[in-house]
């Protein structure tokens, strides 16, 4: 009789997994989960430092979400979302447009994070079209970004590690070099340069701007390049840059909203106005899938016409806007209200940042950064030349398998060594989770 381990490696394909290296390192078997916890089926737990993905927000199994989802199930499961709706997109539409930036005013549902930014994308292509400026098909993106695995989405993001194999399907845009201050693409340093970063991307719209439909930017953290942390003087300015040239500014806050940053969103750092906002993750507190596409008046108008003017937006999934998953974002939004959790977690933040100043002064750390409770630590062979370490080495995969011993979950990016916290994490389990982490690299 086979266990389920076998079961599973006989039958299942993980995703982001080199499937050989589970002959060495299978998969574990999580049977429950509770708050920042996984309970595997040996009795061992785990504390789930990246959030399940990034997309816990307020630990395992609230009993608030699981009741609205019972609640929601009562009533209906699913319904098609053309040419019906329901309560509870309604109230999460209108519950979202109040948090969001200002200038938003209209919310289109999808099933996830991919779908939110080709969302925006196809939108914001086709509204230059539907306005007569068709010269305007290209996009903007940095080249250490991340938004997504669906083709529309690797296209404008960074050709790295995850996607380089799939190039020749993506579809051509401009790349502007990132604002990764610990490898300065302009060879300055972080706290002695005048954004000189920022320059490539003015001389690029100087001189192909009537070209470009919009930039797309991870604001303030670059998640899946690195967990790059850049100044807010860069956002600024970007945004300013763009409403110059009149360029759609998209704010990917698929993995940056909902606190992680310290406020609900990344973009409320700076009071920027985006023409898009793209959300995920974080939205429905990890229980269930669910994208939105949340843009201006203006661009709405934009496809609002007589039928037979072809200006309608064609796009959408079968479980847009699900009764189920918008159930368990109301309920989140509920959670954030009823336990002021962006005033918790202002008062918990200065506890990771100072766990995590520590590690500078180990052999291995070349730079250390972090904001609100997201935090990494970039592991190098050489600190004065900054030498990663390589794929053959996999550093990082031997941190992981150490941190499995010390209740840990340490998923490296490469060579990056990253926290994603839930905003539930209290000071305990941050001070237990950042004087092991130290101590797992101290001993490599």
């Amino acid at each position: 009789m086979k266990n389920w381990i076998e079961k599973d490696l006989q039958y299942i394909w993980h995703p982001y997994t080199q499937m050989k290296d589970c002959e060495k390192t299978p998969p574990i078997l999580i049977e429950r989960a509770k708050g920042i916890k996984l309970y595997d089926d040996k009795g061992n737990f785990y504390y789930d430092t990246i959030s399940s993905w990034w997309c816990n927000i307020h630990g395992h199994n609230r009993s608030e979400i699981n009741k609205a989802i019972k609640k929601q199930l009562s009533s209906m499961g699913h319904i098609m979302f053309a040419g019906f709706t329901h309560k509870g997109a309604i109230l999460l539409a209108e519950r979202v447009l109040s948090i969001v930036p200002g200038n938003l005013a209209k919310v289109f549902f999808s099933d996830d994070g991919s779908t939110a930014v080709e969302t925006a994308l196809k939108m914001s292509f086709q509204y230059w079209q539907n306005t007569g400026k068709r010269h305007r098909t290209k996009f903007v993106s940095l080249d250490h970004g991340y938004h997504g695995d669906t083709i529309g989405a690797m296209s404008v993001g960074g050709v790295g590690l995850f996607n380089k194999v799939f190039e020749k399907l993506f579809f051509k845009s401009f790349k502007v070099p990132s604002p990764y201050c610990y490898r300065c693409p302009m060879g300055k340093e972080k706290d002695s340069c005048s954004l000189e970063c920022i320059v490539p991307l003015e001389t690029l719209l100087k001189s192909r701007g009537r070209e470009i439909a919009a930039i797309i930017l991870e604001p303030l953290v670059m998640a899946a390049g690195g967990m790059i942390v850049y100044p807010k003087e860069y956002l600024a300015r970007a945004a300013a840059i763009c409403a110059n040239y009149g360029i759609h500014l998209i704010l990917d806050e698929v993995a940056t909203g909902f606190g992680r940053t310290g406020k609900m969103f990344a973009c409320d750092h700076i009071k920027i106005k985006p023409d898009f906002l793209c959300l995920s993750k974080g939205i429905t507190a990890g229980h269930l899938p669910l994208g939105l596409t949340i843009t201006t008046d203006n661009i709405y108008k934009a496809f609002y016409a007589d039928y037979h003017k072809m200006k309608t937006f064609y796009s959408g999934h079968t479980y847009t806007a699900n009764p189920i998953a918008c159930s368990c974002a109301l309920a989140s939004l509920d959670i954030f209200e009823k336990e002021r959790t962006l005033d918790k977690i202002s008062e918990i933040t200065p506890v990771l940042h100072d766990g995590l100043e520590r590690f500078r002064s180990l052999p291995l750390v070349g730079d250390v950064r972090y904001i609100g409770m997201i935090g990494a630590i970039e592991l190098v062979k050489n600190k004065k030349t900054k030498e990663g370490f390589g794929l053959r080495k996999r550093i990082g995969l031997e941190i992981y398998k150490k941190g499995l011993k010390r209740s840990l979950i340490l998923r490296p990016l490469g060579g990056i060594i990253y926290l994603f916290l839930p905003l539930c994490t209290n000071k305990k389990e941050i001070e237990y989770i950042s004087r092991n982490t130290y101590d797992i690299i101290k001993s490599i």
